[in-house]
């Protein structure tokens, strides 16, 4: 039998450290794409949150400009029942029961009036959550109904409020 040319064990030597090195930038840019989605579903949820308190203070002045009336209202507002079509909220959940939503969804916790957002990359979330979701109270404070967030939550290094 013939020997094995060295520069056959050497081409062996070059495929196997060209396989390496891609597979480390392959597990590089994974990871690179998993922040930049947990940072663009972050600021959905800004901008979700924006949109939901200024349609608070658009009712809340709707119903300024009203004459008052013995209101038959509930205590608790739901703002997506103040919204036209929320292609991701999924209705009304409970904190107890949110793990059973879908990741992506706002819901309604009709009990604590508070609005929860299930996360779909919740890696960048500090404290880490139960359920991986978040919750922000529906209050009024001196007649002014805003979202206050229910723990001081830090997602991708910045204070969600």
């Amino acid at each position: 039998m013939a020997a094995a040319s060295p520069w056959q064990n050497h081409r062996l030597l070059e495929w196997a450290l060209v396989a390496a090195v891609l597979v480390a930038l392959i597990g590089a840019f994974e990871r690179q794409v998993e922040v930049v989605q947990g940072q663009a579903e972050r600021l959905t949820v800004q901008l979700t949150l924006k949109a939901l308190r200024d349609t608070l203070t658009l009712e809340q002045l709707r119903k300024a400009m009203r004459p008052p009336v013995a209101s038959t209202a509930p205590k608790t507002i739901n703002p997506f029942a103040l919204l036209q079509g929320v292609p991701n909220f999924a209705g009304s959940a409970t904190m107890a029961t949110v793990g059973t939503v879908a990741p992506g969804n706002w819901v309604f916790d009709p009990d604590c009036g508070c609005i929860g957002y299930r996360l779909r990359y919740p890696q960048g979330l500090e404290p880490a959550q139960e359920a991986d979701a978040i919750w922000f109270q529906v209050e009024a404070v001196n007649g002014v109904v805003r979202l206050a967030p229910k723990g001081s939550y830090r997602w991708f290094e910045q204070v969600l409020r």
